[in-house]
């Protein structure tokens, strides 16, 4: 009799986790927004994401709440504009700094859905604070794999090299310090995979940050032999980490169809920020600008959501979304509890036809307090940035390049937008720590400044 009770518990449990969604978040860095063949690359195979792409919705205004690296991720960890609590550049590495880092007073996605009865991994870059009050395992994540800093090496650990924003640290794992063998992209993917395995029986969240195609631009030779035909260098190179992350992808993916887990995960993929053109060989497409600015080639990225069996398969949807309304996604479904400080939509009702019309009325950007900004509202994008005197105003149906300033044949939706943005930036404070030049610029001073005493004779 007990025994039979016992299994009947361990039935309902086992139904119960089943009822909650998993998660798979997928983050690249650096992706330019015409690097995906779906989205219109020529000369780099991305055949998995391109099915996963197939499999469900692929937006083609999907945004990042920030032009670079650790603000779009301060916003996804938090489920808001990170504009709201001071974190718009990017964080130096200092190991030693308590201060600098995703704010302890911010809760994280993963301890809502820690709450929610999920089990959490983060995995890869993690670039949101070095110091250890900072690190994943105390920001909500049960399992912890990568790198503190906003980039590393792809091939080697050497402890004996100048760190250069921790690009030669050891890896982690759960605090604890590991070497490299192989490749990153491919240890990455390792653990990831190993925690999927491991976490099968219960709903579990997962946030996978790949490195690539972030510099330095490096990638294993069998895979560059295969872009051979790419005169370029760099190109060559970057294509060849793209395929490599797409394959490794297609890793994960497979592991999900093993299990039997696809029809109960949800699988989200995008690019933390526009790809840096210049130095990464990257590709924007049709967009202008690159990574740090407020063009659409800084903030309008590769964005995938696939959840078969529940959204319908081969969709292609234009109404602008952003970054954090993928982790407000994974909040409700979760069953996660949601706080009046939460932002972003649940896009499923929008992608399951629940819900029709844009998800937003406006998105908004913000650099440096202020000395870059944007909004976008339906077709219309107005810009304010540092390299053109003036407002600027698109209509991105008809000028996705923006390329036509519209400004003052519009003063009706120039005063519109303009007036969303006010409201909007009104809930925002100036930022609280210096960008990491400015930071390692002001530490040099201050060790310069000090003089040691004169030695004295023997």
């Amino acid at each position: 009799m007990k025994r039979l009770f016992l299994s009947l518990v361990f039935s309902v449990s086992l139904a119960m986790a089943q009822d909650k969604p998993n998660f798979v978040f997928i983050l690249a860095d650096d992706l330019g927004y015409g690097d995906l063949s779906s989205y219109g690359c020529n000369d780099i195979k991305t055949a998995h994401l391109d099915r996963l792409a197939a499999s469900g919705v692929r937006f083609t205004s999907g945004y990042s709440s920030h032009p670079y690296c650790s603000p779009m991720r301060a916003g996804l960890m938090a489920g808001r504009y990170q504009h709201r609590f001071g974190y718009e550049r990017n964080i130096a590495y200092d190991q030693h700094n308590m201060v600098m880092g995703l704010p302890v007073s911010e809760k994280t996605v993963a301890t809502r859905m820690q709450e929610a009865g999920y089990v959490t991994g983060a995995v890869g870059k993690w670039h949101l604070g070095s110091s250890r009050p900072f690190q994943p395992n105390a920001r909500g994540f049960d399992f912890w794999y990568g790198f503190r800093g906003g980039g590393h090496q792809y091939f080697v650990v050497d402890l004996n090299v100048r760190l250069h924003e921790g690009y030669h640290e050891s890896l982690e794992r759960n605090g604890q310090p590991e070497g490299l063998e192989g490749y990153l992209t491919t240890a990455l993917t390792d653990a990831a995979v190993e925690f999927i395995q491991k976490n099968r029986d219960e709903p579990f969240f997962l946030y996978l940050a790949y490195n690539a195609p972030h510099g330095p631009l490096q990638a294993p030779k069998s895979y560059e032999d295969r872009y051979a035909d790419i005169g370029d260098d760099k190109r060559r190179t970057y294509a060849a980490m793209v395929h490599s992350m797409d394959d490794e992808i297609g890793r994960v993916i497979e592991t999900l169809k093993v299990l039997q887990l696809t029809e109960n995960t949800v699988v989200f993929f995008m690019s933390d920020n526009g790809g840096p053109e210049q130095a990464n060989s990257s590709d924007n497409g049709p967009l202008r600008g690159a990574k740090g600015q407020v063009y659409e080639g800084g903030i309008r990225v590769p964005f995938l959501v696939s959840w078969p069996g529940t959204i319908a398969e081969g969709q292609v949807n234009h109404y602008p979304v952003m970054s954090i309304d993928l982790m407000r996604t994974a909040l409700e479904l979760g069953g996660a509890r949601i706080t009046q400080k939460l932002e972003g939509v649940n896009l499923v009702p929008h992608l399951t036809g629940e819900k029709s019309g844009a998800p937003h009325e406006a998105l908004f950007w913000r650099m440096d307090n202020g000395t870059d900004y944007a909004v976008r509202s339906g077709p219309w994008k107005l810009a304010k940035t540092r390299d053109q005197e003036g407002i600027q105003l698109y209509n991105l149906n008809d000028d996705i390049g923006e390329t036509n300033n519209l400004f003052s044949e519009n003063p009706d939706v120039v005063s519109r937008l303009i007036g969303l943005y006010e409201d909007w930036n009104a809930q925002n404070i100036p930022p609280f720590f210096p960008g990491f030049r400015e930071y390692h610029r002001l530490k040099d001073n201050f060790y310069q400044s000090i003089s040691a005493p004169p030695q004295g004779k023997n």
